[in-house]
């Protein structure tokens, strides 16, 4: 990996414009912390000035160099001049400077620049002041530098940024560049945490993981290994360097926090004193911050830790960690989290600790949802003191992990030790969980809950079993049959007997509403179940209360707030990303289905791949279906033709399972649009009526009325008008009326129309189904000789490839006709322009040669075309799109047709 793109700091860059812009500018000082890219951004402004016309010069000041006088500059200043006059010799050296061809000015960059000689900030700032050249030069923060340099930077002719870390904003941007791709969420977390935005800490983390092959590209996003984050032994170096500035008295502190951060103040103290802990803060290794009535100390950047730990011997750590433990216990053990801490500390040092304490460690690492945490130490609780809620709590951590043999394992063995009706219903409660996402069928998690119902008499136990069996019916893409037996479930979780179970039905319950299209009460559900959640998580064995949100995405963009939905999502997304839960992979396959009914095809594909890598790292097919199916109708209508197929072939290698919450109709969404992609319409309208038949029969109400949209969309308005007008009657929101309404114009062809279910379509935020009205209403217009009315429509419609992303759909390309096209002719001028041969055509539309030409013909008058590469280049058909060669990419190039 070579120079990496600078992203990030436009202000900065546009800062330097105006500087080098301005007669009277003398200088531009970049400052900031070390590695986050001062020289970077001071060689793109050398770069710009120079291609500005101005004549330039670089320098790096050094502590050797600084010993010597001019000794950064000498290579830059003119043959001959005498400099034993200083006086005279620095007036003849910007004299000689100034006389060179065209008299341009000089642009010098100085990197370190605090690391500058006496002389040479003298003569530096001299060439300043009479215009000769502007300086700039790069100052790390809190270096000291004497009054020479002072000057170089004071003054107001002298323009100065300060550069921070990069926001995790920017460090996705700047992956995007660098990669040539995007990267999952999780390693971006993962590395912007590691990294602390230091361009470059974050440089050799990512050249580390690359080079390890722990960062790979699928096909369609860059990935980080689970657990694996390698470094460069230069990264090594740099941060080894920056820890030896410490006092040999401050090491034991910088140690102990790499084991055990945060610590308290005391804590600390009680391994160096105040004045030694003062000049760490100021060295700028530790942090000291102020929360309340307690002070924390913790090591200034994630990666300091890592390099003290592999640093530290054996002994050395178990000394570390059972004094802290002790230390800790001495004071009582009164804070909240002491009991874990004692249990990791001593579990680490020795392997073991006191089983009530591991247990007790682990009922908090459950309330923090820290499920790495909970396996470590249950895992280390001896045999004969597991309990059947030991074992539930450690199914359940494998569980939330993706591991779903090992939580099978944990429940059997709680199973095996169960007494009673409680214990068994619990058994039953979670074993049913891990079974649906573990990819068993329905059926075998019925089985387990009816085996429960068989074996339990309380009437409260058997309700539970019952709102259980409701959950995994809309788990399992039932949402009708789910909702009936949810139907009593208690408004207030106070009011409910068991509070995991409660959860359970109240997750669920939005979806199935909002699939069935009640979604005012589906995103009211949502809101219940999330507060209610908040309120009673400490007590809770369930996942992370985000988590609840997820059903309110599907709400708000099922009602025709994608919007708010987007919004929702993305903060919902980031809170289960910093939890590290799998569950997170439905919130990637919701977004994902909201930014696709947006018409947003790329955003689309991007929340898909996240959703695919992160349900292939676990397993989960059950998610990966459908998404599949998605990926490759966002490929398809972006002509990424190879892609689609890529997704689809995947596709077909997966179990046949229920696809889970959506239903079995919509994972054909990519079959149908790559087979329209490739001009074959009637066939893309047979899947899509046949698997808007599928939705319809499982009661996905909002799904069957996304596939028969997209029926409409392909010509078959007349045939699905009826039926979507029906589902806008049961279904509430704007977006079922806004899809009837478009079906009907369509179905119509009357321009007023198509406008008015534009106006619909925008205002719902269905962008690519907007510019589709509004090209199809341009059309009518333009063959009823309306020629302002087409322009203006056509005007409205211009700007559709931008808001969609490039989007190519049919409406799009073949509505350029004087005359309508018929359905027939549609699908043979799309197949044609895609270089197929008129007896290839006739061969897969079981037609004549010559009807087929005789269709075209027909097609080529109402296009006002007369060759088939005319007719390409009016509809704009899909050509070879380019593909990041990566080394685990999928393809280089796909073709269409």
């Amino acid at each position: 990996m070579g120079r990496w793109p600078l992203v990030g700091r436009g202000a900065e860059l546009d800062s330097f414009a105006a500087a080098l812009a301005d007669r009277e500018c003398r200088g531009f000082v970049v400052g900031g912390s070390a590695g986050v890219g001062k020289s970077r951004l001071a060689e793109e402004c050398l770069g710009r000035a120079s291609a500005a016309g101005f004549r330039v010069g670089r320098a790096t000041a050094s502590a050797a160099a600084g010993a010597v006088p001019l000794g950064a500059i000498a290579h830059l200043l003119p043959a001959g001049v005498d400099l034993s006059d200083p006086v005279a010799g620095f007036a003849a050296v910007a004299e000689r400077l100034a006389a060179g061809p065209g008299r341009r000015r000089w642009v010098l960059l100085v990197d370190d620049m605090h690391l500058l000689d006496s002389a040479s900030a003298v003569l530096l700032r001299q060439l300043m002041d009479t215009g000769v050249l502007l300086l700039i030069g790069t100052v790390r923060s809190g270096e000291p530098y004497g009054k020479a340099v002072t000057a170089l930077r004071g003054g107001d002719a002298v323009h100065r940024v300060d550069l921070t870390v990069l926001s995790p904003e920017q460090i996705e941007e700047l992956f995007q560049v660098a990669l040539g791709g995007a990267v999952d969420r999780r390693s971006l977390h993962e590395l912007s945490a590691a990294s602390g935005g230091n361009v470059l800490y974050l440089r050799e983390l990512v050249l580390g993981a690359l080079t390890a092959g722990d960062l790979t590209e699928d096909g369609e996003i860059w990935h980080l290994a689970e657990g694996r984050l390698p470094a460069t032994a230069r990264l090594t170096e740099v941060i080894g360097t920056r820890l030896a500035t410490a006092d040999s008295a401050g090491r034991p502190v910088l140690e102990l926090l790499a084991l055990c951060e945060p610590l308290s103040l005391a804590d600390a103290q009680d391994l160096a004193p105040p004045v030694v802990m003062a000049a760490l803060e100021q060295a700028g290794l530790i942090r000291i911050m102020q929360d309340r009535r307690r002070t924390a100390v913790s090591l200034a950047h994630p990666l300091y830790g890592e390099v003290l730990r592999a640093g530290l011997p054996v002994l050395r750590r178990r000394t570390l960690l059972l004094d802290q433990a002790a230390r800790v216990e001495a004071r009582g053990a009164r804070r909240r989290g002491d009991l874990l801490h004692i249990a990791t500390w001593r579990l680490a040092a020795t392997g073991t600790a006191d089983p009530t304490l591991l247990t007790q460690a682990a009922v908090l690492s459950r309330h923090a949802h820290d499920y790495p945490q909970i396996v470590a130490l249950l895992e280390a609780l001896p045999e004969k003191h597991r309990t059947t809620a030991t074992g539930l709590m450690l199914g359940h951590a494998y569980f939330e992990l993706g591991r779903w043999d090992q939580a099978e394992a944990a429940i059997a063995q709680a199973d095996a030790v169960a007494i009673g009706e409680q214990e068994k219903l619990a058994v039953a409660l979670v074993r049913t969980l891990n079974l649906l996402w573990s990819n068993a069928p329905l059926s075998e998690a019925l089985a387990v809950n009816d085996a429960a119902l068989n074996r339990i008499t309380s009437p409260a136990a058997r309700r539970k079993l019952t709102i259980n069996e409701g959950f995994m019916r809309i788990v399992a893409g039932q949402p009708a049959q789910g909702l009936t037996l949810l139907e009593d479930l208690e408004t207030d979780v106070g009011d409910a007997p068991d509070v995991d179970v409660w959860l359970r039905g109240a997750w669920m319950k939005p979806f199935a509403l909002a699939l069935v299209g009640r979604t005012g009460e589906a995103a009211t559900w949502a809101e219940r179940a999330h507060a209610g959640h908040r309120k009673v998580d400490e007590h809770a064995l369930v996942s992370h209360p985000a988590v609840q949100r997820i059903p309110l995405v599907l709400a708000l963009t099922e009602a025709g707030l994608p919007d708010e939905a987007r919004r929702e999502g993305e903060r919902t997304y980031s809170e289960l990303v910093a939890a590290d839960s799998v569950v997170r992979v439905w919130l990637a396959v919701f977004l994902g289905r909201t930014e696709w009914l947006a018409g947003r095809p790329a955003t689309a594909r991007r929340w898909w791949a996240e959703a695919a890598a992160l349900a292939r790292s676990f397993d989960h097919t059950m998610a990966l279906r459908p998404v599949l199916g998605g990926l490759a109708a966002c490929a398809a209508v972006l002509g990424d033709l190879d892609a689609a197929e890529a997704s689809l072939a995947e596709h077909r290698t997966l179990p046949p399972l229920a696809p889970g919450l959506l239903s079995a109709g919509e994972e054909r969404l990519g079959e149908a649009w790559l087979l329209a992609a490739r001009g074959h319409l009637g066939r893309a309208r047979s899947v899509l009526t046949a698997a808007a038949l599928a939705a319809r029969s499982t009661g996905h109400l909002t799904g069957e009325a996304l596939l028969l949209t997209d029926v409409a969309r392909l010509g078959g308005a007349k045939e699905v008008t009826d039926r979507l007008t029906a589902l806008a009657q049961r279904c509430d929101g704007a977006l079922a009326p806004a899809r009837a309404q478009l079906a009907a114009a369509l179905a119509a062809d009357d321009p007023d129309q198509l406008l008015q279910a534009a106006d619909a379509c925008q205002a719902v935020g269905a962008q690519l189904l907007a510019a589709e009205a509004a090209t199809a209403a341009a059309a009518a217009w333009r063959r009823a000789h309306q020629t302002r009315r087409a322009s203006a429509a056509a005007h409205r419609a211009a700007a559709a490839p931008a808001r969609c992303e490039g989007a190519r759909t049919p409406l799009l390309t073949t509505a350029q006709s004087t005359a309508p096209l018929t359905d027939r002719e549609r699908e043979i001028a799309l197949l044609a322009a895609l270089g197929n041969a008129s007896k290839d055509i006739a061969q897969a539309l079981v037609l004549s040669v010559r009807t087929v030409d005789n269709h075209l013909h027909r097609a080529y008058a109402k296009l006002g075309v007369t060759t088939r590469r005319e007719l390409a280049q009016t509809l704009r058909t899909p050509s070879p799109v380019p593909r990041p060669d990566h080394q685990h990419g999928r393809s280089e190039t796909t073709t269409g047709g």
